[in-house]
């Protein structure tokens, strides 16, 4: 118990990662279960061999210059939660928390993908012996409840080793990553120079259906998600028992191999195909609808030429990459939860640290809210994956902008230079991945739009509640948070509906197709035939509108959302000029007497001096007062009665002049700036000063020296001019009267 308060005491990370544990979680969280699939369904299929090839050489190149602005990065804040924190530090709360947001979706669906792909590794090499149980179809997939279990006690595994141990999770690291790495190009190397004399073919190098610029294109802007998670050491660079300056060479090496491993999959995965296939293409183009080893080529090949121990080899390598996708994506979140409670962004829990120096807590909610994933099926993840694109170009988007802010504050060039270039870059991934077909890339599944106008909504909502509890008025100083949430969610919302609108315009000409096909031999009548058509037309019209209503109802939400959010910053923000001003008259406010102060005569000052200079026509005059012989009031009666006489003095001054301010500038002398009327009857007010009443002295329990001076627009060059003319004739006026005795 004791050693538990103190690791809740204790709020900072402990140095342990070595050099080599934290290139295993950089590459070992950049290639996931996806590496098999995507590579020939999104870029084989897509691009051809030398349009992947060239397309990773592109992506990577522009992955470095994000690497070089993540290496500047962890140079100037080696601070857990890594870009979340640096962006918070440099471009404030609003933008820290847009990149955790994204953060959150894009380290949580790939997490998700890996964790469901646990029961399609043991599909694939053990069989059906996880299918058992109650089982339904979602999405077009079957979900057993054997393979649900499953993944979830892997999670469950996954998140007791990561919240009880440093160590242990970061020997498996190395260990898995060493083996994957080793077992892609063992199995690719083998592959490459055993069919150099069977006169394989690479063709196409392109495909035909598009240029190959647009191939390239498409393969480079979707490089984000190929790499996505190599940055993940920036979370934990708190935690490095190294220079942080060693991290350049670690996370360099890391985007080089992950590129040469991909390449490694692609050459393996085209290198053999099932005899029944014209070419690899036809084969890939077919992998969806086969089973076994045939549903994954790259297992096939390495079967085809090194028997059984290829598919041992690859297998482990396998096991290897979902192990340390699991393990690394957990402990980046985990890092990035810690950091966002540390500032307040998340529930204060989340930054438990335990007798490991390990924020348990935080491994826990990412269990708890992953343990439902596997009931979800794999296609609906596939939606998610897709999403991630977008999502990690947004980061290193947001990340390049900070570091190029902070560089242009500090001078850098380099680093200035970088980080513009990569936000540019990011930037225009991001349209080409927003909008369909753009340069040929292609667009999102409807589900990938609908599900990031979900989490935009999501972001929107969150957002108004850190800014509801926000009392020290850390959020919402920028309007970047909802702007952005805003116009995702209008642009997402608007083609959702017009690829889903799409979609089942598609499907309903295939419908009229087969229709027709079906038909011949038994024609119908041209009202029959009209009528037909006119209902597949009626369908689609009432699909659209439905799926316009819907967006609209979304768009209408998230506005609300908006405007309540814009309202209660309003408010926030004149509560807050609110105390500013009362703050103000409070600092310029004579606590004894309740009248304007010095701060507050500096002020008035100022102004005027402005005018003066401004060469603008004003009259005032400046009367300065002094209470006569308040040191013998305080010695004799004491200071109590000393300060019943200011404030007298000042009730009087402050009847006399009536309508011009009144400041008291020392402990018993006051000035009066005269303008308006009491600048105009000045010298009777004076007269009136000058002449007080006995019951006035005997309130006062002296009497006031006044003198007064005008502002002289042809001599004076400033108020001091003024105020130095009427201080001297109250003086004046004091030395003639230092004969007065005084009434006690």
């Amino acid at each position: 118990m004791v050693q538990s308060k103190q690791s809740a005491s204790d709020n900072h990370l402990k140095p342990y990662f070595s050099p080599l544990g934290v290139w295993a979680f950089s590459i070992g969280t950049s290639i996931g279960w996806g590496s098999f699939v995507v590579t020939c369904n999104a870029y084989l299929a897509q691009a051809g061999i030398m349009g992947t090839t060239v397309g990773l050489l592109l992506g990577m190149a522009v992955i470095l210059i994000v690497t070089h602005n993540l290496q500047y990065m962890i140079r100037q804040n080696p601070n857990a939660g890594g870009i979340y924190s640096y962006t918070r530090k440099i471009c404030g709360n609003d933008y820290g928390f847009l990149s955790a947001w994204f953060l959150l979706l894009t380290y949580m669906a790939v997490l998700w993908a890996n964790i469901t792909s646990v029961p399609l590794f043991t599909r694939y090499f053990l069989g059906d012996i996880f299918r058992f149980g109650f089982h339904y179809q979602i999405f077009g997939y079957q979900v057993y409840f054997g393979e649900a279990l499953l993944s979830i006690i892997t999670i469950l595994l996954i998140g007791l080793l990561c919240a009880n141990s440093r160590k242990i999770p970061q020997w498996i690291m190395i260990a898995a990553a060493l083996i994957f790495v080793g077992g892609f190009t063992l199995c690719a190397l083998w592959a490459v120079f055993s069919h150099r004399s069977s006169g394989f073919s690479y063709k196409p190098y392109f495909l035909t259906n598009t240029s190959a610029i647009s191939q390239i294109v498409r393969i480079a802007v979707i490089s984000p998600w190929a790499f996505i998670g190599f940055e993940n050491i920036t979370h934990f660079s708190e935690e490095f028992a190294f220079p942080v300056h060693k991290s350049r060479k670690i996370l360099n090496i890391s985007v080089i191999l992950t590129t040469v491993l991909y390449l490694f999959v692609c050459l393996l995965s085209i290198s053999a195909y099932p005899p029944e296939y014209a070419s690899w293409l036809d084969y890939l183009r077919d992998m969806g609808n086969l089973e076994g080893l045939k549903a994954i080529p790259a297992f096939y090949a390495a079967e085809y030429y090194m028997g059984d121990l290829g598919v041992f080899i690859l297998m482990l390598a396998l096991l290897g990459v979902i192990l340390t996708s699991l393990i690394g994506n957990t402990t980046a979140l985990s890092r990035l939860l810690y950091a966002m409670a540390r500032n307040g962004s998340a529930s204060k829990k989340l930054q438990t640290l335990n007798k490991n120096h390990v924020p348990s807590k935080a491994v826990y909610f990412i269990v708890s809210v992953s343990l439902l994933i596997p009931f979800l099926g794999r296609t609906a993840i596939g939606w998610i994956v897709d999403v991630t694109t977008l999502g990690s170009t947004i980061i290193y988007g947001i990340a390049s902008y900070a570091v190029f802010v902070d560089a242009k504050r500090n001078h850098g060039k380099l680093e200035e230079t970088t980080g513009l270039l990569s936000f540019i870059l990011m930037v225009g991934f991001a349209a080409m991945l927003l909008f369909p077909n753009l340069l040929s890339t292609g667009a999102m599944a409807p589900e990938s739009y609908i599900l990031f106008t979900i989490w935009a909504m999501l972001g929107l909502a969150y957002f108004r509640w850190l800014v509801i509890k926000d009392k020290e008025r850390k959020y919402g100083h920028s309007m970047i948070v909802w702007v952005m949430l805003l116009l995702l969610v209008l642009f997402t919302g608007m083609m959702w509906v017009t690829r889903a609108t799409q979609n089942f315009t598609n499907n309903t000409m295939m419908e009229i197709r087969d229709y027709y096909e079906n038909n011949i031999g038994n024609p119908h009548t041209p009202e029959q035939v009209t009528d037909y058509l006119q209902s597949r037309s009626d369908r689609i019209n009432n699909v659209n509108t439905l799926y316009t209503v819907a967006s609209f109802v979304i768009f209408i939400i998230s506005t609300a959302i908006m405007m309540t959010n814009y309202q209660l910053m309003q408010k926030r923000e004149k509560e807050h000029q609110r105390q500013l001003e009362m703050a103000e008259n409070t600092a310029a406010t004579d606590a004894l007497t309740g009248v304007k102060n010095r701060l507050a005569y500096a002020r008035y000052e100022n102004a005027l001096n402005d005018q003066i200079q401004a060469r603008k026509a004003i009259e005032f005059a400046i009367v300065i007062a002094d209470v006569n012989d308040l040191k013998i009031i305080n010695d004799k009666i004491g200071h109590s009665a000393g300060d019943n006489s200011i404030r007298n003095a000042c009730k009087l001054i402050c009847t006399v002049y009536k309508h011009s301010p009144v400041f008291r500038i020392g402990g018993d002398e006051f000035a009066v700036i005269l303008q308006g009327n009491d600048y105009k009857s000045r010298q009777d007010l004076l007269s009136r000063v000058n002449n007080l009443t006995p019951e006035e002295r005997q309130l006062i329990g002296s009497s006031l020296a006044v003198g007064m001076a005008e502002y002289d627009k042809d001599k004076d060059e400033q108020i001091l001019d003024v105020f130095t003319r009427a201080d001297r004739m109250m003086y004046e006026q004091k030395n003639l009267m230092k004969g007065h005795s005084v009434t006690i």
